[in-house]
């Protein structure tokens, strides 16, 4: 097996790819990427089996790189997630003393983590933006380090030691509870079987704006007893004021709830992009309520069928 991830080495990606046994095995090829773009490109033209993507930081929200790279393109589909809690260090080369930093580098979503550290200890440091944390401190740790125009790096501890850094300050996240989700996505195929303990994730769109419409939506999980646990309007290009909808539900497409509802926002949406269902990282499994229970659409349909046979 070979795996697509947003790379260089020594990136959180890295560390939840290697939460998967498959994954560590001595034939497994671990293959870093540029981009989210990149890594999902690969799997696309087939030259890696599967590619693993941050989704969702529970500071920043959703990944937007992620969510527009799944909502277009080929489809490719969500068979599990991983969670990995974040810690940030501040690392330079050595000689670098934190009254030596000018400017930062790191990641969109790492920088947001660590503002509050930043203004109270370097209040006068440039933020330069990165591919990645590990990029961040990959530049610092190479031939080309007098080029890079950061003088340090916030990044995870072990890309740090990768890159041979040395530490200027340790865990400067603003949250201590921070939290990256990161989903492994392949293409299409036999996904995997519901658990009790799943999620769903799709992609909705509108066959025009109007008032009501995304309340529209959510009624289809709501009479059904679906809980959402993520929901982010994206923008589809298509002009301004044109949204399309990126969710996560509980639940399994083999649940009768689940299924129930993908045809009503079939019948409703000018188009669904299903996009996987794959066990939770936290193995919390749903509460269905009484009258949303598999048993209970399945008897409403016997009962019907009964109205309509003759």
């Amino acid at each position: 097996m070979r795996y697509a991830y947003l790379g260089p080495a020594g990136t959180f990606t890295e560390q939840a790819l290697l939460q998967r046994p498959e994954a560590s095995a001595p034939d497994a090829e671990r293959v870093p990427h540029g981009s989210v773009d990149s890594a999902l490109a690969a799997l696309r033209a087939g030259e890696v089996d599967a590619a693993v993507v941050p989704i969702e930081n529970s500071v920043e929200g959703g990944v937007s790189a992620t969510l527009d790279a799944l909502a277009t393109g080929d489809p490719l589909v969500v068979v599990a997630e991983m969670l990995v809690p974040i810690t940030f260090v501040l690392a330079a080369p050595a000689g670098v003393t934190l009254a030596d930093v000018r400017a930062v580098g790191t990641h969109s979503h790492a920088w947001a983590q660590v503002r509050g550290w930043m203004s109270t200890r370097l209040p006068e440091a440039a933020y330069v933006p990165t591919l990645s944390t590990a990029a961040a401190a990959a530049g610092l740790g190479g031939p080309t380090e007098d080029q890079t125009p950061y003088d340090a790096a916030v990044c995870a501890p072990v890309a740090a030691t990768v890159h041979g850094l040395e530490l200027l300050a340790g865990d400067i996240g603003d949250n201590r509870a921070a939290v990256t989700r990161f989903v492994l996505v392949s293409r299409p195929g036999s996904g995997p079987a519901p658990t009790g303990a799943d999620k769903s994730t799709m992609v909705l769109y509108q066959h025009e704006d109007h008032p009501g419409g995304l309340l529209g939506l959510l009624e289809q999980f709501s009479v059904r007893g679906i809980n959402l646990t993520r929901l982010e309007s994206r923008p589809t290009g298509e002009g301004m004021g044109r949204y399309c909808f990126s969710i996560d539900i509980e639940g399994h497409v083999d649940d009768e709830r689940v299924g129930e509802a993908l045809m009503g926002l079939r019948r409703v949406c000018a188009d669904v992009r299903f996009l996987g269902s794959y066990p939770r990282a936290d193995r919390l499994a749903a509460t269905v309520a009484a009258g949303t229970q598999d048993a209970d659409f399945q008897h409403a349909r016997s009962w019907l069928r009964s109205l309509r046979t003759p």
